[in-house]
């Protein structure tokens, strides 16, 4: 794999079990790269350390006043230098290669996993810390592996050196053999603190990463209730936090490079030391002393390289292991297996689902071809009920997985992840606009049956249009004018009908809605119910919204409280009958809605139910064990219109 050649065309299933598997995975999948950096990085290591024989043989031939073997010697030289410039620039080329391609399939794994579980992802793992293993820990992890095929080259030049001194000069080669696996070895001691301090280092760094994340997030908050003193100073003191775990972390690797300074110093001490003792004897030539010398004072820059890969170990095994944390997240099945088609055992179901909605956790049930409006008094509730409506198995407070919604009987979470965002489209409650043209946001997969102008105008955009039409450039059209980083330029209900018609475009077999119609006033709101109902008409369509303008154009509405179907009916009707009903759409108070069930004749459920049977409507706890039961609630919906 070339620079060239990215991205991946596959950047493969990596093992997320922990970071150093992790680390393992991304080394082995890149073994070709790896290999031919190892390959230069011998030729420059071995160029290097043999630069010693030749200038110890230049400098016996000037004691032996040998032309022939001075003749040699510079052509050793020479060609040493030819390898050492060939080799340091082809080991450059490769290793930054393999940094580069690491980081890129880190990357592309990270946006894989990103676009895979949608809005999950953050009810999952702090956004701040994503940003964080998609920045820093991406380099980091690149390079770890741009480090190891250096650093095993450098080892095994190490040995090369050490047998070949031994086999030149025994007497030295022997000191140089025992000394150099302590040299090597000598700062392993040290690692484990250090490691504890990087990890520690990168947590403090994560967190104010975090931190900074979610002040932007809010600034415009933090500006309306004039909090941005105390987020600048929480901070200031993370960002000093993280300053004195980076101190302490330099200080430590600063021993340890002083560690391998020291070590090598005293070996060459030692070589000289006794090498001196060997001339002075006359056992051994001036030029062998040179060589043996030569070979010790530069055995410091390979070495200087298992000082790199303990350093490049212990600040990316914390960003692996953030990194696996995110790519082990999966939708999990209601049925224990996965439907990521990423490497799972199970086969998803690829064929597109269609007919009725339905909510096994809550129980409630959008019938195909109908408009159903959703009310729930908790809107944390209303989010995992969307999740779940997408093909989420989305989380509850205790964590524990809550299965997805069915389509047509058919679980959301065992079908293939582009099937089922084909078949169920969920709308946030902020729905984010990418920078660009209006016509380019409105480019969606769609199914081509609903026009982009029928789609803008059911979202009630013609002041968005004309806004943007004033703001282009010569007079250009609406649709080609631009559009900032997510919509900044736009008011917060221009976003939001813009969003809507994006969804309307796309017109998929069930569209779910949470909060469409929260940013715009009342008369819009009308407008839109209006043109929502109509361009859906005979398309399932769910709206999870407490507005009475949505709820009174909806063909059926569902009250969910305590995290199950409470009501099912039409607005007028709940509106008179049912008091919880009718305090979340009227915004009553606690004390207005205890008067009411107070002075109530019957407990409010049991009216309810008898209600609900006299003019044949169902609710989701009527059907045995949340199975869908058609037949009874189609029969229960025809005695309800033609009442």
């Amino acid at each position: 794999m070339q620079i060239s050649h990215l991205p991946y065309p596959d950047p493969g299933v990596p093992d997320a079990r922990s970071g150093p598997r992790f680390l393992f995975w991304l080394g082995r999948n890149q073994l070709g790269g790896q290999l031919k950096s190892l390959a230069w990085g011998l030729v420059h290591f071995c160029a290097v350390m043999a630069l010693p024989f030749g200038v110890g043989l230049s400098v016996q031939a000037v004691v032996d006043r040998s032309g022939g073997d001075l003749a040699l010697a510079g052509g050793l030289i020479a060609l040493c230098g030819v390898g050492i410039a060939l080799g340091d620039t082809m080991l450059h080329r490769s290793a930054v290669t393999n940094w580069i391609t690491a980081s890129a399939r880190v990357q592309q794994l990270l946006a894989r996993r990103t676009a895979r579980l949608g809005s999950t992802l953050t009810r999952q793992v702090a956004a701040g810390e994503v940003v964080a293993v998609s920045t820093g820990d991406v380099e980091k992890i690149g390079w770890l592996v741009e480090a190891v095929s250096r650093f095993t080259a450098a080892a095994l030049t190490v040995i090369l050196v050490c047998v070949g001194l031994t086999v030149y000069q025994p007497a030295l080669g022997i000191v140089v053999a025992v000394g150099v696996p302590i040299v090597a070895l000598g700062v392993i001691p040290l690692l484990p603190r250090a490691t504890r301090l990087a990890d520690v280092q990168r947590t403090k760094a994560g967190r104010a990463t975090e931190l900074a994340s979610d002040t932007v997030a809010g600034l415009r908050v933090l500006r309306g209730i004039g909090g941005e003193e105390l987020f600048l100073s929480r901070y200031r003191d993370a960002s000093q936090e993280v300053r004195g775990a980076a101190v302490r972390n330099a200080r430590m690797w600063a021993l340890i490079s002083g560690v391998q300074i020291l070590l090598p110093g005293l070996l060459l001490v030692a070589v000289v030391w006794h090498g001196i003792g060997l001339v002075s004897d006359g056992r051994i030539p001036v030029g062998e002393l040179v060589t043996v010398y030569s070979a010790v004072t530069l055995l410091t820059y390979p070495l200087r390289h298992f000082e790199e890969i303990a350093m490049a170990y212990s600040f990316s095994r914390p960003s692996a292991q953030r990194a696996a944390r995110v790519l082990s997240l999966r939708r999990t099945s209601h049925e224990g297996g996965h439907a990521d088609g990423d490497g799972d055992t199970s086969t998803p179901v690829e064929v597109p689902p269609a007919g009725d909605l339905y909510d096994a956790a809550t129980g409630v049930l959008a019938p195909s071809g109908r408009l159903t409006a959703v009310v729930c008094g908790d809107p944390d509730e209303a989010g995992r009920l969307a999740d779940r409506l997408g093909g989420h198995a989305a989380l509850d407070e205790s964590a524990l997985a809550q299965p997805s919604a069915l389509l047509g009987g058919v679980a959301l979470d065992s079908v293939d992840l582009d099937t089922a965002r084909g078949a169920v489209l969920v709308q946030d409650k902020d729905p984010v606009l990418l920078s660009g043209t209006l016509r380019e946001l409105l480019d969606v997969p769609a199914s081509g049956k609903v026009a982009a102008e029928d789609a803008l105008r059911a979202a009630e955009c013609g002041d968005v249009l004309e806004a943007l039409r004033q703001a282009a450039v010569d007079g250009a059209d609406a649709m080609d004018a631009p559009i900032t980083e997510r919509g900044r330029s736009l008011s917060g209900g221009q976003r939001q009908r813009l969003a809507l018609a994006r969804s309307l475009v796309t017109d998929p077999e069930a569209l779910v809605l949470d909060e469409p119609t929260s940013a715009v006033d009342s008369h819009t709101e009308a407008r839109i119910a209006e043109g929502l109902r109509s361009l859906r008409n005979g398309r399932t369509t769910v709206v999870l919204t407490s507005s009475p303008l949505l709820l009174d154009r909806a063909d059926r509405v569902v009250l969910v409280h305590d995290g199950a179907v409470a009501a099912v009916g039409v607005h007028r009707e709940l509106i008179r009958t049912d008091p919880r009903y009718r305090a979340v759409v009227t915004r009553e108070t606690d004390d207005e809605q205890a008067a009411e069930l107070q002075a109530a004749d019957e407990p409010p459920v049991q009216a309810e139910t008898s209600d609900k049977r006299s003019s044949g409507t169902r609710s989701g706890a009527e059907r045995p064990d949340g199975e869908l039961n058609d037949s009874a609630f189609r029969a229960g919906y025809d005695i309800e219109e033609t009442a």
